[in-house]
């Protein structure tokens, strides 16, 4: 079948995509820019192809999307600071049916939340409404409901792990009391793929849930059970919406809008209704504490597919982000450092593509934090969001408090784009080049200041970047070079 996935890019598409392809299936990956289809092998595969469409905009589907056989909906916008995401997200579904209702497309498969309760959060009304309008399309809509979903790169999931493993005694909000149903990320995919063509299910709506319905602290300390650690959790009454959003937000890595909204529906119920579509599809559900031991396996492993922390949305509601791409040249402020690689590049190229994370900044990585710290007061992102693998890069993906621009490892590049709280625009660029007969690491801060706080900014922060950004060349030249002895 050809099957056209919007979201490719994100946590649940980047998942799905291997699975839709391991069934045979020929996948139209519908994307805002092409640019963040970079991983390794994606864009050569011999079943994939890759179309641009912003549904923010009215857009009518390319020729080689006319034909397809079915299509996910995989669009969310809850994450984003900018703006109504429950008008983005109408405006998008609205502009999905016009876009699928030009092609063959005989149904429409799309991931929702759970709605059973009368008073829903933002969130959640947003998904239904999104819903109902997918519903009222041409083509036949199968929609699958899901609640906490658990796996390696969730926000639920990392924001669990977060609490759990930085905090022994938690002070936490009387939400934590409410019943969830989460489910195993494994499971939904194979949900995901599992309705694809069945026709028995088009017109129809799924709860779907994993064996186990538990309390948020339920879930807290059952993670914790699972990674060794014993920790205490006292509820309180008197922390309201706005406290408890502050409270992940500075505890964990998720952005205050995600927050927020995460906060709001987990004072809803969400427990699936019964239905039998698991049994149908021959799908065994997964214990939560189970689903937990795997996601623990996979970060272990460091094989990561996808995280919530790459999305793109949670930043730009456009599609501006590549523009930067092109570092501008006039009206800038620099830092440009060459150092001599006087041992193997390729150590150096490897120090380049595990920069940030757990790895840190090669030089003064406590000023760093600093740094972090401040953006996280300031509202910004912070330093927590850390990297989704330790030694891969993509374009597209977060880096800390910034995201990546180029990944270009045959081309010995990468260029940063920062997200940070800034009076302007910043670039970090690294690349090793070679001259004369030798190689060296390039290595070149960019910043476009916003008026005269923007200079003061840069000046005023000159001689920490004279020591950081020289301190950061030398290291990353030299660092593990003495394993070449």
């Amino acid at each position: 079948m050809k099957i056209l996935l919007t979201g490719a890019n994100g946590y649940i598409g980047k998942r799905l995509l291997p699975a839709l392809l391991a069934q045979g299936h020929q996948v139209v990956c519908c994307v805002r820019d092409r640019n963040r289809l970079g991983r390794e092998g994606i864009l050569s595969h011999p079943s994939i192809s890759v179309v641009e469409a912003d549904f923010l905009k009215d857009t009518t589907p390319d020729e080689s999307v006319k034909d397809i056989d079915a299509a996910y909906y995989l669009i969310h916008s809850m994450s984003t600071n900018r703006g109504s995401f429950e008008e983005m997200e109408a405006l998008s579904a609205r502009n999905f049916v016009s876009y699928i209702e030009g092609t063959k497309a005989a149904q429409m498969i799309y991931l929702s939340g759970i709605v059973n309760e009368e008073e829903l959060s933002r969130h959640l009304a947003s998904r239904k409404n999104v819903e109902d309008i997918l519903g009222r399309s041409s083509v036949p809509l199968t929609t699958l409901r899901a609640g906490i979903i658990v796996g390696s790169g969730s926000a639920s999931f990392e924001i669990i792990r977060d609490l759990v493993e930085k905090l022994p005694v938690m002070v936490a909000p009387k939400w934590l009391n409410t019943r969830t149903q989460p489910i195993s990320v494994r499971n939904v995919i194979e949900f995901l793929t599992g309705v694809l063509a069945k026709d028995q299910t088009y017109g129809h709506s799924y709860d779907i849930g994993g064996p186990d319905v538990l309390t948020y602290k339920e879930m807290l300390l059952g993670f914790g059970k699972e990674r060794g650690l014993k920790r205490y959790i006292l509820t309180v009454p008197v922390m309201t919406p706005k406290l408890s959003s502050y409270w992940l937000y500075f505890i964990t890595s998720t952005s205050f809008s995600l927050a927020s909204n995460l906060v709001n529906s987990m004072k809803v119920e969400v427990v699936a209704r019964k239905n039998n579509l698991a049994e149908l599809l021959g799908i065994s559900l997964t214990p939560y504490r189970s689903a937990v031991a795997e996601a623990l396996r996979v970060i272990e492993q460091d094989e990561v597919p996808s995280s919530w922390k790459d999305s793109i949305v949670s930043s730009y509601n456009d599609n501006t982000l590549f523009s930067n791409v092109n570092i501008p040249q006039n009206g800038v402020l620099t830092d440009e450092r060459l150092r001599e690689i006087k041992g193997n590049p390729d150590i150096v190229l490897s120090n380049i593509w595990s920069i940030g994370g757990e790895r840190g900044w090669y030089f003064g990585n406590f000023l760093w934090r600093i740094r972090g710290l401040m953006d996280k007061i300031a509202g910004g992102v912070g330093l927590r969001r850390g990297r989704t693998n330790r030694y891969t890069i993509n374009a597209g993906d977060t880096l800390d408090f910034w995201r990546v621009l180029v990944a270009d490892k045959a081309g010995k590049r990468l260029l940063l784009f920062a997200e940070m709280k800034l009076p302007g625009e910043a670039w970090l660029e690294f690349s090793i080049i070679s001259k004369g007969g030798k190689n060296y690491l390039f290595q070149k801060a960019t910043f476009r200041p916003k008026g005269l706080s923007g200079r003061a900014y840069w000046y005023l922060l000159l001689p920490v970047h004279l020591i950081m950004f020289g301190g950061m060349a030398g290291k990353i030249v030299n660092f593990g070079q003495n394993l070449e002895q």
